[in-house]
């Protein structure tokens, strides 16, 4: 097993307390347990005693039904506004005034259009929104000890697990109600969740489609027209009213709900504000810097008829892949929060909310990625090394249904690769066609219409 992480790993306790924190209903102890399998009931009692003791948190109720609370939240049983922002997340002075703001009625707070000096006097590598100690802050929790590899190298290594968490999250946060482990079925293998609607299903794939495509390029991949048009693209395929919108600049006005804030209406300023934007993106060094920036400008010029937030979620990673930071995946981050800070930005053209919630996103996704450490296998050397020819071989077989999947193997592998290695290699290939499934076809740039049509022909050649 590798260890791509160099920070310190948090207490047992630590983790308990960050569990609590998390639940704003508080937990028991029966609930603990169930989030905590590994520990032992007196361990758990030990360690709870203790963040008692410390005033970290409290406890309501008695016997069974004790529930623990971080300090911060109320814990009483009178109703609690499911709308607000989470008290568990930490908020500076300033966001709390953003928040004072927003929370105001729509109708209390003053429509807005878009302000250019807002892009127009940021000055990348001078102004930042991000202060030099907290970029410091966001390193050392991020940092891996891939860092010195190839570009991407721990964005492909934990491909498989960031699949599944950032489909999930960023999904969820745009209402979507599939649970983490319907996620886990579609993308490994394939299957919808039951009772689910398509346009949900179809939002996951999109998803997934969309991480790959990054991944896939991260060595090429910059934050250039080219790339955040594809990347809308994938994430808008089969979701937009008009498919001609798919991976374009808009064309006509938006509103965006609940907010009092009017984008740009005006197709010849909303472009030069986007090469704008892109410009003064690629020009700033920090990864960090560079992937908030994208958090804070995209959503606020709203480039596409929709799907504008989606597109800044996974572009705000790009930066960190290519660092082989850890990702930011979303992991826990409630839609409330989430909107609120956008928010900010989009009336107040205030980034203080959005920052707070992006560094608490940061600190949770990296914690996450930490704690499952010990499931990251070391990436198969050989897989790596032949990832190109694989997804060719396998594009090739289920595009030429009528020629012998064996056959174009071994061409292929007679022609690139050295004779010592081409049991191995062939293996590989076999092994990857007999797992192929409608969740992993856009990794060989297969349409779901070509797999209908190759297994088709197997069974009647069967």
């Amino acid at each position: 097993m590798i260890s791509y992480f160099t920070a310190t790993m948090p207490t047992t306790k630590d983790e308990l307390h960050k569990s609590i924190q998390l639940a704003a209903n508080g937990l028991t102890l029966t609930e603990l347990l169930s989030q905590h399998t590994t520990l032992a009931r007196r361990t758990t009692q030990r360690h709870i005693a203790g963040l008692l003791d410390e005033g970290r948190i409290t406890a309501n109720g008695a016997g069974r039904a004790r529930r623990y609370f971080d300090k911060r939240l109320r814990h009483d049983t009178s109703p609690q506004p499911a709308d607000r922002f989470p008290a568990f997340i930490p908020l500076s002075a300033d966001s709390l005034d953003i928040l004072a703001y927003i929370d105001q009625p729509k109708e209390a707070r003053t429509p807005v259009g878009y302000q250019r000096e807002f892009l127009d006097a940021y000055q990348p590598n001078k102004d930042s929104y991000l202060s030099e100690s907290l970029r410091r802050q966001l390193h050392k929790i991020g940092k891996t000890t891939a860092q010195q590899q190839p570009v991407g190298t721990y964005s492909r290594a934990i491909l498989n697990r960031l699949l599944i968490d950032l489909s999930w999250a960023s999904s969820h946060l745009e209402g979507n109600t599939y649970s983490r482990l319907d996620t886990l079925e579609l993308i490994e293998h394939g299957k919808a969740a039951p009772g689910k609607a398509a346009l949900e299903t179809q939002m996951i794939l999109n998803h997934k489609t969309a991480i790959e495509l990054l991944v896939d390029n991260i060595d090429t991949a910059e934050l250039n027209r080219y790339t955040l048009m594809n990347l809308h693209s994938a994430l808008a395929e089969n979701l937009l009213p008009n498919p001609a919108d798919e991976g374009r600049i808009r064309q006509h006005a938006v509103d965006i709900g609940k907010s009092a804030y009017r984008p740009i209406s005006t197709p010849q300023l909303l472009e030069q504000q986007f090469d704008l934007l892109l410009s003064k993106a690629n020009q700033i060094t920090d990864p960090f810097e560079q992937s908030f920036f994208m958090m804070v400008h995209l959503p606020y010029l709203q480039p596409y008829a929709d799907i504008n937030k989606r597109t800044s979620r996974l572009a705000a990673n790009l930066p960190l892949f290519r660092a082989n930071l850890c990702p930011l995946t979303f992991l826990d981050v409630p839609e409330q929060a989430y909107s609120r800070a956008t928010l900010g930005v989009y009336e107040m053209t205030r980034v203080e909310l959005l920052r707070d919630l992006y560094v608490w996103a940061y600190e949770r996704s990296a914690q996450e990625y930490l704690a499952i450490r010990q499931e990251l296998a070391e990436p198969d050397p050989l897989r790596l090394k032949w990832r190109d020819l694989l997804k060719k071989t396998i594009h090739q077989i289920v595009t030429t249904p009528a020629t012998d999947a064996l056959t174009i193997i071994n061409q292929r592998v007679e022609v690139d690769v050295p004779e010592l290695q081409r049991t191995a290699v062939k293996a590989l290939i076999v092994e990857e066609l007999r797992r192929l499934h409608e969740g992993v076809l856009a990794r060989y740039g297969l349409r779901p219409s070509e797999f209908t049509s190759w297994k088709a022909a197997q069974a009647n050649k069967d």
